[in-house]
């Protein structure tokens, strides 16, 4: 049995269609991310499935429970950390996992989330003197003191700095081998091309696609990006006329092209003409990624 079934699921904010019938299992054990941009419905799609919203229509069974109508009997089972928490900034962090610990029948040490989220040193800190990142491992954290049978991840590297971002992604990748079940919605494309074993990407309150990172990416293979600096003044509709050029984005002098013959985009790129001399600097070729596949699928990037 999948850990969460989604069928038809559709939720309606008056005129704004947050989530338009979507439907998608799963399966137990597997890192399982939601992308899109910002108000394409994947928050939305989350706060259905963890019980703080009800939907309009359609069913959400997670772990073989009727999600919308049996929701109590899922909230010692599952773990949820949220973008934006609102802790008691006089509490020290030990205090605050007791405080979390105590809501529940079932806990997990709590010495032991400290090690995992290297807080030890931070044990009798109060929460209103950490820092942004220390405040973010802690809400992670708070996420797991259930012990959790599933994991909601909303961004939770967001405010971590390189190194802790990647510690991060070490006890996600941990979480799984423990047999938990994580789903994660993040800002970050390499972190999803990491972490997570399937990926589907929403925009308009739709899934446009669902697949594993490694199917998306050869979907858009065929494909180069070429990067590089303008010195001279190019319109973007003399870049677009390139040879093998699909697309073209230019960003304060910074050209990005996807082309399917890199060889011949970049001669051509090279041989424009300029009075002032060089028209282009610092050229990069490299394979599609998962942001190529989201930025195509989705036509633009992030949205705030």
């Amino acid at each position: 049995m999948p850990a969460l079934t989604v069928s038809n699921l559709t939720k309606r904010y008056k005129d704004v269609l947050a989530v338009d019938d979507i439907s998608f299992t799963v399966d137990d054990g597997e890192i399982f991310g939601i992308l899109g941009p910002n108000g394409a419905g994947k928050t939305t799609t989350i706060e259905l499935i963890e019980g703080l919203r009800k939907p309009d229509s359609g069913q959400i069974t997670l772990l073989g429970v009727d999600a919308t109508r049996q929701s109590s009997q899922l909230k010692e089972r599952i773990g949820v950390q949220l973008q934006a928490v609102a802790l008691i900034p006089n509490l020290t962090v030990w205090e605050t996992l007791d405080m979390f610990s105590g809501l529940y029948r079932k806990r997990a040490d709590r010495q032991s989330l400290l090690t995992r989220f290297a807080l030890e040193d931070k044990r009798d800190s109060r929460v209103g003197k950490l820092s942004g990142g220390q405040r973010q491992r802690l809400s992670v954290a708070l996420g797991l003191v259930n012990d959790p049978e599933i994991v909601f991840l909303d961004e939770p590297t967001t405010g971590l700095d390189p190194q802790a971002r990647r510690a991060l992604w070490d006890t996600v990748r941990d979480l799984a081998r423990e047999g938990r079940t994580v789903i994660l919605t993040t800002h970050y494309m390499e972190e999803a091309e990491q972490l997570c074993d399937r990926v589907a990407i929403m925009d308009h309150g739709r899934i446009i696609t669902l697949d594993t990172p490694k199917n998306l990416v050869s979907s858009v293979a065929a494909e180069r990006t070429i990067e590089c600096t303008l010195i001279a003044d190019i319109g973007d509709d003399v870049l677009g006329r390139l040879p093998g050029a699909q697309s073209v984005q230019a960003v304060d002098g910074f050209v990005t092209i996807t082309t399917t013959e890199p060889t011949a985009t970049i001669r051509a790129l090279l041989n424009l003409e300029s009075d002032s001399g060089p028209t282009v600097d610092d050229i990069r070729v490299r394979t599609a990624t998962l942001e190529d596949v989201f930025i195509s699928l989705t036509g633009r990037a992030l949205r705030d």
